[in-house]
């Protein structure tokens, strides 16, 4: 009786073990099943490093602005006997710079203005080189043949000591600005004067700040500047390629 009494205690202890396996085996499945629906409680997450990863919304304003650039449907424009002067010789007889341009012995008023794309850029910061500074409108016959010139000049002058720059003296918007940018494949800084009232490629604006300050009347405008700030040349209409290049050589000393 005892014996029998013994293997039945021991039948129900075997029998209590497996239910409490099968129990704790449910109780994983369960978890496991929970842990992967969505919204459960993460398990603890892997630091990554994102540091270098993209910033999507960075490319939003460089977006816009490319789309804007496009539906403006910018085009090379023409007029007559445009870009003729800058294939003549430096000592072609030219008509003299407008009055209300500033005197040679001037000291260049600095300014700091915004690409179409943000990026400020401040006269000063090229103290130590010579400058040819440019105003222009997008929308000018005559700016447009400059720029493809100017290109090539650019490229002759070593970046280390000379430096090209140009504001846009008709208050046009960044699209404009872009647009001209894009098409002329123009690789130095093209800034924002903003006035009143505002132009565009389409419609021709008003002076700027900057603008006014440089005293100009035509496009496009020249000023070269020298390491000092000071002004050294300066006239406006289209110029001559050798005339300008000689003259920023002659004022750099090189």
């Amino acid at each position: 009786m005892q014996h029998a009494q013994a293997d039945n205690l021991q039948s129900v202890r075997r029998t209590l073990l497996l239910v409490t396996a099968g129990v704790v085996a449910v109780g994983i499945t369960i978890a496991m099943i929970v842990a992967a629906r969505p919204g459960a409680s993460p398990a603890p997450a892997v630091k990554v490093d994102i540091s270098k990863a993209p910033d999507a919304s960075a490319s939003a304003p460089q977006d816009s602005l490319t789309a804007s650039a496009d539906a403006l449907g910018f085009r090379q424009t023409t007029a007559a006997d445009v870009g003729v002067v800058e294939n003549l010789p430096p000592d072609t007889p030219l008509l003299a710079p407008s009055k209300s341009m500033l005197p040679v012995g001037a000291a260049a008023p600095d300014f700091t203005l915004s690409t179409a794309t943000g990026e400020k850029v401040r006269l000063s910061d090229y103290r130590g080189k010579t400058v040819l500074l440019e105003f222009f409108a997008t929308w000018c016959p005559h700016c447009q043949a400059e720029a493809q010139h100017l290109t090539r000049l650019r490229e002759s002058l070593p970046q280390s000591d000379f430096a090209l720059v140009s504001v846009n003296a008709d208050s046009e918007d960044p699209a404009s600005l872009y647009a001209f940018d894009r098409f002329f494949h123009i690789p130095w800084p093209t800034l924002l004067d903003p006035g009143t009232p505002a132009g565009s490629f389409k419609q021709a604006g008003g002076a700027g700040p900057v603008t006014r300050a440089y005293g100009v009347a035509l496009y496009p405008t020249f000023y070269i500047i020298d390491g000092k700030g000071r002004i050294a040349w300066r006239n406006d209409r289209e110029q001559p390629d050798m005339l300008i290049s000689q003259k920023l050589h002659d004022v750099a000393g090189k």
